[in-house]
């Protein structure tokens, strides 16, 4: 499917991110200009240092950037408020959560936050939501169990059902694969794949696993200081070298 024909979600125009403070700016990367689509697994790659998490807290939305915008939907990232973006896109990060005497379940339900009321009363349909996501990531086995107890790629499951507890349309996840074994990799890789394609969610995974996000994503963001951003949706082998 041509591109025009997809439904275009996150838009960069002209973006610079970086970091300022006071009069001091210090530049990562500049005029980026790239999208993201509905029912699309996006990677970005890139060297250590390249930017990559600098890029994607902009498109979160988590600090500003120093020039250009960010559209979701069409609409300027600075216009939506806090539980607005909330409800639009989630983001799972590298750190391990430090979480004591919580089973996998009530972790997935954090990520009824944006929906539930002050005191975080679960409605059934947060309840639905919930188990929906435990059924989409396939770990009706470990709903009882404590987080502290899980396996790497187990609790990377739970963050992902968090994640689509959440019920947004953007899912970002910051080296999703890095505490875990290949065949762990791949499963994980696919799984968001599957999820993408079937839920219609926009899933951006920043990642150092060349190999498998070539051979298991739709499209490739490559991030590098000298050449800026390149985006393909078509797999490059000679990157695995990048």
């Amino acid at each position: 499917m041509r591109d025009m024909e997809k439904r275009e979600t996150i838009k960069a125009i002209d973006l610079t991110t970086g970091y300022r403070r006071g009069r001091t700016e210090r530049r990562v990367g500049e005029h980026f200009n790239a999208s993201l689509y509905a029912g699309e697994l996006t990677a970005l790659l890139g060297r250590n240092g390249a930017g990559k998490s600098t890029l994607m807290r902009t498109l979160a939305g988590f600090q500003p950037p120093l020039e250009g915008r960010v559209e979701i939907g069409g609409k300027a990232l600075g216009d939506f408020h806090g539980r607005e973006l909330a409800r639009t896109v989630s983001v799972v990060l590298t750190e391990k959560p430090v979480l004591e005497n919580m089973d996998a379940e009530a972790l997935v339900g954090l990520g009824r936050a944006p929906y539930t009321g002050f005191w975080g009363g679960m409605s059934d349909a947060d309840r639905e939501a919930v188990d929906k996501a435990i059924r989409l990531v396939g770990i009706e086995n470990l709903r009882k169990r404590e987080v502290q107890s899980l396996s790497d790629g187990e609790r990377q499951k739970v963050m992902i059902a968090k994640a689509l507890a959440q019920d947004t349309p953007v899912i970002f996840l910051d080296e999703p694969t890095a505490f875990l074994d290949y065949p762990s990799k791949v499963e994980l890789m696919k799984l968001l794949g599957q999820l993408a394609r079937s839920e219609g969610k926009t899933i951006f995974v920043s990642t150092h696993d060349l190999e498998i996000a070539l051979r298991l994503s739709d499209r490739f963001w490559i991030l590098d200081k000298e050449k800026g951003l390149t985006v393909r949706s078509d797999p490059d082998y000679s990157l695995i070298e990048v």
